[in-house]
């Protein structure tokens, strides 16, 4: 079986704008939540979200590409640039060689909002342009990115709600193990506009905690009340091990197992069974048994169900052991289709850099993941493997092992 490693990474997120700015966040416990006064003039419950600066692509891109680029589009290219300068490929080495992209993506909302908007005031489809129809299609992201980078490869949208990210990253590794690519840049993204998140705010899923946003995202602890919503994107450049050496590419860390369930219940129901399933499978993959494993990030949104049952299955194999857990959504804010790629970026990070990054807001914790060996604040301690879980709606689950002392 060919290996797979992570050779370039690349982050846009409301805790920093590059892997310098992240690296500090995660290592601070800064919160990148506010309120978004927009969004109680929209009519939203929970105004609390994830604040995202928008790129200015304007000296990066010439208009005729940023024409049909979404939001998050334009998020996903921020991190696929950063990811493709550390893995040390130009445009020349694109031009040359076949490279393939799978990018998580599960919505477009805002481009759709301001066609119908357009539609209703002038009644006449050609003034609608071109650009819309690109920025609107759920493989909005793969098509404005295989076209600025001359990507040739394997080319699709991953849509499998929250752990869209996730799964990019297992397809990945597995169209590599398979022989069929040598390099393929995977993801997600995710866009911040209220238009995509008003339906969510509807299930009443938001935290309400308006007074303190930086405290209303609390993974496991009793006083939870509702997740909240961010964005933005990651990008990684995954590559066939001896492919890597060969091109003198530094390695960050391979993808060692990747592991998938479907619970087969309630559409919005987590189960415990189902995390529990794709943990075991992405252990046995890597060849990997629970001793093995340094820390895990947990999926963790901070809903009362959802965390529950993921400390449940947590407890069933990490319970009373020596591994760290947290959930870097404490930070974050729940990054929904981007957050299987940014939380392996944000795992990779701390291999790197020698720490398990707090579960900020943890007064107490929930009688369910009381066994588990939660950091309510930064440790300082060598990170050499991470399991890194991703569930969402529809019951998917996904779940992947990165390792960084690997003898490479």
């Amino acid at each position: 079986m060919r290996r797979v490693v992570v050779t370039g990474m690349g982050i846009w997120s409301c805790i920093g704008r590059n892997k310098v700015e992240v690296t500090e966040s995660l290592r601070l416990g800064r919160s990148g939540i506010g309120y978004d006064e927009a969004r109680k003039v929209y009519g939203f419950r929970s105004p609390l979200t994830g604040i995202v600066e928008t790129p200015d692509l304007k000296a990066l891109l010439h208009r005729r590409l940023r024409t049909g680029m979404s939001q998050e589009a334009q998020y996903a290219f921020m991190a696929a640039r950063e990811a493709f300068e550390q893995a040390c490929i130009e445009e020349q080495y694109l031009l040359d060689n076949e490279v393939g992209i799978l990018f998580g993506n599960d919505s477009t909302a805002l481009p759709t909002v301001e066609m119908h908007e357009m539609m209703l005031e002038k009644h006449d489809t050609a003034l609608l342009g071109s650009g819309l129809i690109f920025q609107s299609m759920n493989s909005t992201v793969n098509m404005n990115l295989s076209t600025i980078f001359h990507l040739r490869g394997i080319n699709f949208s991953v849509s499998a709600a929250c752990a869209s990210g996730s799964h990019s990253i297992g397809l990945g590794a597995m169209f590599i193990r398979q022989g069929l690519q040598d390099m393929v840049l995977v993801g997600g993204a995710q866009e911040v506009n209220p238009y995509a998140m008003a339906a969510f705010d509807a299930l009443g899923t938001f935290s309400a905690r308006l007074d303190a946003p930086t405290q209303a995202s609390r993974p496991f602890d009793t006083g939870r009340d509702g997740l909240v919503p961010s964005g933005g994107a990651a990008a990684l450049v995954l590559e066939e091990y001896e492919h890597a050496v060969n091109r003198g590419a530094t390695i960050l860390a391979e993808v060692c197992g990747y592991g998938f369930s479907s619970n087969g219940g309630g559409i919005s129901q987590p189960s415990s069974e189902g995390s529990y399933i794709a943990m075991e499978r992405a252990l046995a993959d890597a060849q990997m048994s629970v001793g093995d494993i340094d820390y895990v990030n947990a999926h963790a949104t901070s809903t009362k169900q959802g965390d529950e049952e993921e400390a449940v299955a947590l407890t069933r194999l990490f319970g009373g052991t020596r591994t760290w857990v947290s959930s870097t959504k404490s930070m974050t804010g729940h990054e929904c289709w981007m957050a299987g790629a940014s939380e392996a970026v944000y795992s990779i990070l701390m291999m790197q850099n020698g720490f398990v990054a707090p579960n900020i807001n943890l007064e107490e914790v929930d009688p369910a993941a009381v066994s588990l060996r939660l950091a309510a604040t930064m440790v300082e301690t060598p990170v050499r493997t991470v399991l890194s879980n991703s569930f969402g709606f529809g019951g998917t689950n996904s779940a992947i092992v990165l390792r960084r002392d690997c003898g490479l």
